[in-house]
C-alpha cells in the first residue's frame, strides 16, 4: 500500500493528460456542432469572368518581334 501513495504524482499525471483529452474532445465536438447549425456563406460573390485568348503562331510579327 505504501507504493500506491508515494506514486500520488502518478495519478495526478494522469488526471491531468485525462482532462486534457476530454477537454480537447469537447471542444472539438462544440466546434463540429456549430460549423453545423450555420448556414453556409459565400466569402466573395461569384462574377462572370471575361478571358480573352490570342493565338501567336511562328509567322505572325508579334512572335518574331518577342524573341
Amino acid at each position: 500500500m505504501s507504493d500506491l501513495t508515494s506514486l500520488w504524482y502518478v495519478r495526478l499525471i494522469l488526471l491531468t493528460v485525462t482532462l486534457l483529452l476530454l477537454s480537447g474532445v469537447s471542444a472539438s465536438c462544440i466546434k463540429f456542432c456549430c460549423r453545423k447549425k450555420r448556414l453556409p456563406v459565400e466569402t466573395f460573390p461569384r462574377h462572370p469572368c471575361d478571358l480573352a485568348v490570342i493565338g501567336i503562331d511562328s509567322d505572325s510579327t508579334a512572335h518574331s518581334t518577342v524573341t
